[in-house]
């Protein structure tokens, strides 16, 4: 077994313990890595190993039964995927995973009744040490729970595909094995328990008492569990519905999808043993590919260089914030008030031209509340609070003690410019400045104010709650400490923040742009929408360009266009076409189909270009555009153009964001010459 000098080695702790009722002691083994919650249990080969070591001991000790449990907030996350780009053949991943279902197997097999106390997270490998179980409680502090990893481009490989549908049907297992991580969904603990994942549910306060006494319950009889009888019958339509479905949305471009569906449909009739043979095969086979080191590279950028942006400012030179205003009181500064508010807890005021608006901003933001209060996200004390901080006034007065100011209004420099010159003579002299432009130039918009070290960009994407990226942009003369104040509240929002050069539309607007631009050459030269549209399908991408076009809307498109023509005249085009659709006003989509009135706008060229084509030319361009911006100092490296394109655009995993694609397929070094990222950084191979 190939060893991992860094792994975090979760132990297995055994411990006798005696519960009422019952003859001989529990053996009760705890999961711990010896750290707190935010360095959760994992498991890698040592860890697998302590816990052989300890259900041998709890075997030994011939207990009334013997359970599983995590350490505080923790179960287990399930494997250590530090170790996995360490595996360099197919028979050292195989191996991993002969290795852990070995491990569980002594669960299941195990003659004395076995238990898992899930009480904390509990995700992949730490689910299915749990499945193995005969039986599961769960405590409603139980953060999530699921089977996460066809998102990460892998399969439950310990047994997950095998036992989940065998226990609570087809359908709910399809759901957590498929659905839920390709739409970043997790099982809650009540959720758990109506599948029939768990047996009982308890609450935090008391869950290992509660899960000690009704496991002595069970041993003894007195608790009867009952589990539904599994139907056979729609197993095979609901595996045809669910291809179908990934089909439409995928294209065949996640392998761990479809490989998940055959272990789903081998689960009906094989035998446990050879469902588990067919896991680890198919585990080693996905962990080899590019589509799984792509994906462990984006899981890891996601959970860790997100958490520690580079080139950021001592923390120490962020100043407080305790009130913040916001100028504009449109559905994007409304937003940005909601999230100030709920995150930041201090006073937010809004500002417009005319009281209705600022009426209709505060309306907005109290609805929202209650809305939260409606669905049990906020409690009432907490959504009065809330109620109580925020505010709205046309008299911009009351911004004289803010600390914190952002705009969102209208894309245009000039209006920018203005309104920064009459705040500048409201507000104290330390108050940050932020914009939340999407392609215009800090520089600029700063260059006649008496503070320009004082603004920065905060560019967010839409919808604010739900999309973590925010881009924080520095100007020619923005400070140390603005910046690192900047950080600071972005990390209080709870967004990964990245820090961005003052350049044209930014990183996501530059890149997505460049592939727009791409799509309308194509257009223009008379490719037809539809061929357009479907060539990209390849790729796996969450949206087809017609979709993503519609939801960011032509308008605001061509406006960011517009700044980069002006900008780089040379790679950027000003498509007729686009602008007619613009000046149209019509959906680009009626029921998910190609707008006809709009083909009958466009003006079709004389030289079409094949599917293949189209998508060539848009990755050549992507590639040209990702090295100038390198080279510019845009960012610090590709990662963080991935670390957005995944963030702030929904790229997918299995690409890696954009750059390990580029790479592993040639074009990098075809168009730029050289990779962008160094040999091994997403272990993706050379075309």
């Amino acid at each position: 077994m190939i060893e991992n000098p860094n792994e975090v080695v979760t132990k297995a702790l055994v411990r006798s313990v005696k519960v009422p009722g019952l003859d001989k002691p529990v053996a009760l083994i705890t999961l711990d890595n010896g750290f707190d919650h935010k360095k959760p249990n994992s498991f890698g080969p040592a860890g697998l190993t302590s816990l052989d070591e300890a259900i041998t001991a709890a075997t030994a000790a011939d207990p009334a039964f013997i359970a599983i449990t995590g350490k505080p907030y923790i179960f287990c996350v399930g494997a250590d995927i530090t170790g996995m780009p360490l595996l360099s053949s197919h028979e050292q991943a195989a191996e991993l995973g002969e290795l852990g279902h070995r491990v569980f197997a002594r669960l299941k097999n195990s003659t004395i009744p076995t238990f898992a106390f899930v009480n904390g997270a509990a995700l992949g490998g730490g689910l299915e040490v749990a499945l193995h179980c005969h039986y599961r409680t769960v405590s409603t502090g139980a953060a999530a729970l699921g089977l996460p990893e066809v998102a990460i481009g892998l399969v439950p490989g310990w047994g997950g595909s095998q036992l989940l549908p065998n226990l609570i049907g087809i359908a709910g297992a399809a759901q957590v094995i498929l659905q839920n991580p390709l739409t970043q969904k997790v099982l809650r603990p009540k959720q758990a328990k109506e599948m029939g994942v768990a047996d009982a549910l308890f609450p935090a306060a008391d869950f290992l008492e509660d899960s000690l006494a009704w496991a002595a319950g069970v041993v003894k009889g007195d608790v009867t569990v009952e589990r539904p009888e599994i139907d056979r019958e729609m197993w095979d339509g609901v595996l045809w519905f669910a291809k179908n479905q990934l089909d439409e949305k995928l294209h065949g471009a996640v392998p761990s999808a479809n490989k998940a569906l055959e272990l789903l449909a081998l689960a009906k009739d094989a035998s446990f043993e050879d469902g588990t043979a067919a896991e680890t095969e198919a585990l080693a086979g996905l962990i080899m590919g590019d589509e799984a080191r792509a994906s462990l590279y984006a899981f890891d950028l996601v959970q860790r260089r997100a958490k520690r942006p580079v080139g950021v400012p001592d923390a120490s030179l962020a100043r407080k914030v305790t009130k913040v205003g916001i100028v504009g009181a449109g559905l994007m500064a409304s937003q940005l008030a909601l999230l100030f508010l709920r995150r930041l807890q201090v006073p937010v005021v809004l500002t417009d031209l005319d009281q209705a608006r600022v009426d209709k901003g505060v309306g907005y933001v109290t609805e929202q509340i209650d809305k939260l209060v409606a669905k049990r996200r906020l409690d009432e004390g907490t959504a009065a609070k809330l109620r109580g901080l925020i505010s709205g006034s046309v008299d911009r007065s009351v911004f004289a003690d803010a600390d914190f100011v952002i705009e969102a209004v209208f894309e245009n420099l000039e209006l920018k410019k203005q309104i920064w010159a009459e705040f500048e003579k409201i507000v104290k002299p330390e108050t940050i400045l932020a914009t939340n432009t999407s392609s215009l130039s800090l520089t600029e918009m700063a260059a006649d104010l008496e503070h320009p070290e004082r603004v920065v960009g905060f560019h967010f994407f839409n919808p604010v709650a739900v999309l973590p990226l925010l881009e924080i942009i520095k100007g020619e003369k923005t400070d140390d400490a603005t910046l690192a104040t900047a950080f600071a509240v972005g990390k209080e929002l709870k967004k990964s923040s990245v820090l961005v050069k003052d350049a044209p539309a930014f990183v996501v607007n530059r890149v997505l742009t460049r592939f727009t631009s791409e799509v309308f050459k194509a257009i223009d030269a008379g490719t037809p929408l539809d061929v357009v549209n479907e060539a990209f399908d390849p790729l796996g991408l969450p949206m087809r360009p017609i979709a993503l076009l519609q939801l960011v809307g032509p308008a605001v498109a061509y406006h960011v266009g517009e700044t980069l023509h002006t900008a780089f005249p040379d790679r950027y085009v000003d498509s007729p076409n686009l602008k007619k659709i613009v000046d149209a006003g019509l959906p680009l989509l009626v029921d998910d189909e190609i707008n006809v009135e709009v083909v009958k706008l466009l003006d079709a060229g004389d030289a079409p270009l094949t599917a293949d084509e189209v998508r060539v030319k848009a990755l050549t361009a992507l590639a040209e555009e990702i090295r100038i911006m390198l080279d510019e100092g845009v960012v610090a490296q590709a990662q963080d153009i991935d670390l957005c394109m995944i963030l702030g655009a929904g790229y997918p995993f299995h690409l890696g964001g954009i750059t390990p694609y580029l790479d592993r397929s040639g074009i990098a070094e075809q168009v730029t010459g050289k990779r962008f990222l160094p040999d091994g950084a997403a272990n993706v191979r050379r075309a």
